[in-house]
């Protein structure tokens, strides 16, 4: 017991390191900051990280600051390169597209380009066909040939403010899709009825987008809303979903089609919106009354995006 519970608080720690760096892209992050943060020495944070996360401090930065850079280049279309490049760290324009190059195999402007032909050919269903044999792999492309044209315009988006939100939650890494679904049922589930959780709120936490990152380093919390004083345990974690702007797209359908609305969300609404992300994750919300069939699959649920002015 002793050995499990200490393998949870350094699993914890390094939770809790991988969401600072995702807040905080924008500034230095330096060893010691981050070692701080962990609440390991200097000494050792830096070989511990990399045992963890299977990539050096550095590899890991430069990455999601590429990551995050692509999802902002594709649906803040009105942001300069250089302001995109800033707003993750990086000190200049040259810094950020040699990293962006090494990551995705173009410059950051070419694959802007490549974003904005992909949603005109999203919206003009008779350019789709010839275009698509030359869509290179984006956040959207996997779920492009089943989405009905001009989705933006039948988009009813809402903007609310939301207040903090205690969760405890579960954390799924790899591939989503159908392994996350399987996630909910197979450890969510009895986790949740082991701490008569079944009739709280829910969040599902998608911290990376599937078109960006590697499956493998995909991030997936699966969340129950609970008290502040709520105690985690059985492999759970505790943590605060910010407040504040959000966007959010009722969805209904199946798992299929979740994919779908969130694209045209982030990749349609948002880029014609006047609004940005900012460093919040985003979040499927389901409320204790979320409609669910369990014989089609069709959910309901809430896809909430966190924005800010442009």
């Amino acid at each position: 017991m002793v050995s499990r519970n200490s393998r949870s608080e350094y699993e914890s720690r390094m939770h809790r390191v991988v969401a600072y760096i995702d807040q905080h892209l924008d500034q230095p992050l330096d060893l010691y900051t981050l070692a701080e943060v962990a609440h390991f020495s200097q000494f050792h944070f830096h070989r511990l990280f990399s045992a963890w996360m299977g990539e050096t401090l550095g590899d890991y930065l430069r990455r999601r600051r590429a990551e995050v850079a692509a999802m902002r280049l594709a649906a803040q279309p009105r942001s300069t390169v250089l302001n995109i490049a800033l707003s993750v760290g990086f000190g200049s324009a040259e810094a950020f597209t040699r990293a962006f190059r090494s990551r995705f195999g173009c410059s950051p402007t070419a694959w802007r380009t490549q974003q904005a032909e992909q949603r005109r050919a999203n919206s003009n269903p008779g350019q789709m066909d010839s275009k698509m044999s030359q869509a290179p792999v984006t956040p959207s492309a996997e779920h492009e040939a089943s989405r009905p044209p001009n989705m933006e315009a039948t988009m009813n988006v809402k903007l609310i403010d939301r207040q903090p939100a205690t969760v405890a939650y579960l954390r799924h890494l790899g591939p989503y899709g159908e392994p996350v679904a399987l996630f909910w049922q197979s450890t969510y589930y009895p986790w949740a009825v082991t701490n008569n959780l079944l009739e709280r709120p829910r969040y599902g936490i998608s911290h990376d987008d599937p078109g960006i990152t590697a499956a493998e380093q995909c991030r997936y919390d699966a969340c129950a809303e609970v008290a502040p004083d709520f105690v985690a345990s059985g492999g759970a974690f505790k943590t605060t979903i910010p407040g504040g702007r959000y966007a959010v797209l009722v969805f209904k359908g199946s798992g299929e089609q979740v994919g779908e609305a969130w694209a045209a969300l982030l990749r349609d609404w948002l880029p014609s919106s006047g609004l940005q992300l900012d460093a919040r994750p985003c979040f499927e919300y389901y409320p204790k009354d979320a409609a669910c069939d369990p014989e089609t699959g069709a959910f309901e649920c809430e896809i909430c995006i966190p924005v800010v002015p442009l």
